[in-house]
């Protein structure tokens, strides 16, 4: 059986996202704010012998680890670009950060449901105007977070349309958005709906009384932000775990080799880092063309930066 292999297109393994810089400048931003939040609420509660500023204060703290994770990752990928340590770049280091930060905003839900549990439970007096107040300027500061984080968290990759794969072309973004920017956003977000749904229910116990309602709707909160947690390490997962995440632009691969006696017998397609798809196929032919030939059929479809093909004669 007579066989070759052909490379084609990008060998330095440079495969971050094509805002990556951007990214990183606004996480970094983002983590600076929080801690000033963080310190400024630990430093007045302490002062003012405020439990309520402590406990946001300290929970701004598990946020602000999250964040540093994201951006931390933004900085070693950049760092080691070049590194040929990593076989195939360092792209995926942003979902690996995703992940970790996933299972960070996971552990808070829990948290969050287990001392709504206990209040529930055994109801605490709340100083309702100081606990306002804070959930209020937590909220303010979320907000100015996720502004930050708008833009890179709203546009994601998007491909190329061609003739035989609008379609694609439509719905690549989906499949390749920046895991890492999206689970700092994400972060920012979860504290936000916390201190709304705060916001709301201490307005309506200090009102109406009902002393039950803030560790309620404490509980709405928690399963949300872990309905949140399990779409990050769902989405970041799979791509850590190569699974198949675009079927569109599998076919249009397929579709574009498998021309007169050309047939595709294997073909392997992963994403290594936002925007940056692999693919590995072997192509089986009663008359295999040039290596060229095969290269030129996928030239064009942009988000595929490491190509291999094998090429091999049919047995008979």
């Amino acid at each position: 059986m007579h066989s070759h292999s052909i490379e084609q297109w990008t060998h330095d393994h440079a495969f971050l996202g094509e805002k990556h810089d951007e990214n990183e400048r606004r996480t970094w931003l983002v983590v600076v704010l929080t801690l000033v939040m963080m310190v400024g609420e630990i430093v007045a509660g302490s002062l003012f012998g405020s439990m309520a500023l402590l406990a946001d204060g300290w929970h701004m703290g598990t946020h602000a680890a999250a964040l540093g994770i994201a951006a931390f990752a933004y900085r070693f990928a950049r760092r080691h670009l070049g590194n040929s340590h990593f076989t195939f770049g360092t792209g995926k280091f942003g979902d690996l950060a995703a992940f970790a930060s996933a299972i960070i905003l996971g552990l808070i839900a829990v948290e969050i449901a287990y001392e709504s549990m206990l209040r529930l439970i055994t109801p605490v007096p709340i100083v309702y105007g100081e606990a306002i107040a804070v959930a209020t300027l937590g909220l303010c500061v979320n907000l100015a977070s996720a502004w930050l984080l708008r833009d890179s968290h709203g546009h994601h990759h998007r491909g190329h349309a061609h003739d035989d794969d609008d379609d694609h072309g439509h719905d690549h973004h989906h499949h390749h958005r920046d895991n890492n920017l999206r689970a700092a956003y994400v972060h920012v977000m979860a504290d936000a709906a916390t201190s709304v749904l705060a916001i709301a229910a201490l307005i309506v116990a200090m009102y109406a009384g009902w002393v039950w309602a803030d560790p309620a709707v404490g509980l709405i909160g928690s399963v949300v932000i872990a309905s949140w947690a399990f779409g990050l390490i769902k989405t970041s997962g799979a791509v850590l775990l190569d699974v198949r995440t675009d079927e569109k632009l599998e076919r249009v691969i397929r579709a574009r080799m498998e021309i007169g006696d050309d047939r595709v017998t294997d073909l392997h397609l992963w994403q290594v880092g936002p925007g940056h798809c692999a693919v590995l196929l072997s192509v089986v032919s009663d008359q295999p063309k040039q290596p060229t030939v095969y290269k030129r059929r996928l030239a064009g479809l942009k988000g595929l930066s490491h190509v291999t093909v094998e090429v091999e004669t049919c047995p008979h």
